[in-house]
């Protein structure tokens, strides 16, 4: 694998840690303050993303299961632009 290859990997696996990060955080109850504030800037840079599945994949049983399929996809994205550089 290249440089750049490596270099889109890397991006794709520090992306889908933060989907992950803001998932999480999603089930903490927030009432202000600095944890509610990094919430905040992850929902800015990951919701997005999550927001095109979370239109095409409604929740199912009160799940949402659309931040599974959004880091399916990107691995899978990643993996092969990472084979083709």
């Amino acid at each position: 694998m290249t440089v750049a290859g490596q270099l889109v990997y890397s991006v794709g696996s520090f992306y889908s840690a933060l989907i992950i990060i803001y998932v999480l955080m999603s089930w903490l109850p927030m009432s202000g303050g600095f944890i509610y504030d990094v919430y905040r800037v992850l929902g800015s840079v990951v919701e997005p993303y999550l927001g095109v599945f979370r239109r095409v994949i409604p929740p199912m049983g009160g799940l949402d299961f659309s931040p599974v399929v959004a880091i399916i996809l990107l691995n899978l994205v990643v993996r092969q632009l990472a084979l083709l550089l």
